[in-house]
């Protein structure tokens, strides 16, 4: 569906993740999100201290520096590092009551995808996320998303859409093990992820197996 926009309602895209890293599926999702929501602004926030990753994160320094490459020639993206300068756990609440205290007058729009949309109600505060933002649920590889999982918020005045995207069934845990085989070379990463962060990961040598 494209969103209808009032008159004078400016519309906030929010658009968290490790970005580690930042790939050609971020970027797809990132500009459906911007033309099917006609967005004035999407935030795209590499992750802090992610709560729910088992795995350690790359350095924050290297994720915002490649999430910065990934997304600097597109309009109306603006990479924002609150999450990664703040301390403790990382919390999708305390950034949307952020940008609601800096946005009064915005509606707030939440782009996640489908397996996150399955665990939602395992995030922390995750009805005080429902009272704040549309939740925007994104399906990159065509994974159903049941009647059931709707179901679950019938009653209610949650609001749901969902986002439009292609197939594209890369991921970051796929890039990660590319890289870490020793096998990927420069021009099958470029295939994956944008140019400046395969040159970013390249000259960092990161992902590599020690």
């Amino acid at each position: 569906m494209n969103a209808t926009k009032a008159p004078g309602t400016q519309r906030i895209g929010v658009f968290g993740g490790a970005f580690d890293p930042p790939h050609n599926a971020h970027i797809a999702l990132a500009q459906a999100a911007l033309a099917q929501f006609r967005l004035d602004r999407l935030y795209v926030i590499p992750t802090g201290q992610a709560w729910h990753k088992a795995r350690a994160l790359s350095a924050p320094a290297h994720r915002l520096a490649m999430t910065r490459l990934a997304f600097e020639d597109m309009q109306h993206v603006v990479v924002d590092d609150r999450e990664i300068q703040r301390a403790g756990p990382t919390f999708t609440i305390d950034t949307l009551q952020a940008l609601q205290a800096e946005n009064p007058q915005a509606q707030i729009y939440l782009f996640i995808g489908a397996d996150q949309f399955a665990a939602f109600r395992q995030w922390h505060r995750w009805q005080d996320i429902l009272e704040i933002a549309i939740i925007c649920i994104a399906d990159r590889t065509q994974s159903v998303l049941t009647q059931t999982q709707f179901d679950a918020y019938a009653g209610s005045n949650y609001r749901f859409s969902r986002l439009e995207l292609p197939l594209m069934p890369v991921s970051a845990t796929q890039i990660r093990q590319l890289m870490a085989s020793g096998e990927a070379t420069a021009g099958a990463i470029a295939q994956l992820v944008p140019e400046p962060v395969a040159r970013y990961i390249s000259l960092k040598q990161l992902y590599r197996s020690h």
